[in-house]
């Protein structure tokens, strides 16, 4: 590379250096990152910056982002592939890219996916290549209600009781769309009967119960209630009982962080290192954010 080149990518990485600061919070699970502006460029420094926080602290918040869906798209698409959700009938118009997430009723319609994250799961953790993260942009928030759950899979895996870790050691597990989806449909109006394209998309695939972070390297459990049906080569009701008590420790308090939305909030969250789970809000109070999801690797 020439100097002449060399120091045009220079002035191109730094040229929209902006001044922000990481704040982890307390508890040990995420970090806000305050002082950052997504809807400009984001400099080669401060995206470093940014994939560190995301991989050290795994769920990242951005207060106050006043950004566009196709911005939020361009950020998205700097970690990676993004994934198209297979309810169709959700993909914000124009960005498929983009799932709505809301509780909105219009013309007797559902605007949004309503009962979305209803149980705690992993992201698309039903594809053979599950997703990298999620990026969550607030754009109606109720007044009450409506915060987030996360649980850290790591510290999940790494405070697992003896009998637990031996009983899952090399294990695999299914994973599956429909785990829940019936119930849901009994349970509400969002979910739709999924045609014959839409079942291709989501077939069942096996995972490792313990993965191992692509990045960091680091251990953690990768089965959720939502998701997660059975695990490979154990008789049901062994399987069941492994399942519950992994879906009970992972979500103990030491182990979660919970997050209360603010306006224009956008959270972005590993995948490969938490679950998450919506608490709900009364439905007569209006709820919308914007979802992207980046594809991943496959698990090992």
């Amino acid at each position: 590379m020439s100097a002449s080149t060399a120091l045009r990518h220079a002035e191109r990485a730094d040229a929209f250096f902006q001044d922000f600061d990481v704040r982890p919070l307390p508890g040990g699970l995420g970090a806000e990152i305050v002082g950052l502006d997504l809807a400009q460029p984001l400099g080669d420094d401060d995206f470093a910056r940014v994939h560190r926080a995301h991989l050290d602290h795994h769920v990242v918040v951005f207060r106050d982002q006043r950004i566009t869906p196709q911005q939020h798209i361009d950020f998205s698409r700097r970690f990676g592939k993004l994934m198209i959700h297979v309810l169709h009938q959700y993909h914000l118009p124009g960005h498929p890219e983009v799932l709505i997430v809301s509780n909105i009723i219009e013309q007797g319609k559902p605007v949004g996916l309503g009962d979305a994250g209803k149980y705690w799961h992993s992201d698309i953790s039903y594809k053979p290549l599950p997703s990298l993260g999620s990026l969550l942009h607030a754009q109606e928030l109720p007044a009450e209600g409506g915060d987030t759950l996360f649980a850290d899979m790591h510290k999940a895996y790494e405070t697992l009781p003896l009998h637990l870790r031996r009983a899952i050691d090399g294990r695999r597990a299914v994973h599956s769309y429909l785990a829940k989806y019936g119930q849901m449909q009994k349970d509400g109006n969002w979910r739709p009967t999924l045609s014959p394209e839409q079942l291709a998309q989501v077939q069942e695939v096996v995972h490792p119960v313990v993965r191992t972070h692509p990045e960091t390297g680091r251990k953690a459990l990768f089965v959720s209630e939502g998701f997660t049906t059975r695990i490979e080569g154990l008789p049901e009701d062994e399987s069941r009982q492994i399942l519950d008590e992994l879906f009970a420790h992972s979500v103990r308090p030491e182990h979660t962080y919970r997050h209360v939305w603010r306006d224009h909030d956008l959270v972005f969250w590993d995948n490969r290192s938490l679950i998450h789970l919506a608490t709900g809000c009364p439905p007569h109070l209006r709820r919308k954010l914007y979802r992207t999801t980046i594809e991943g690797d496959l698990p090992y």
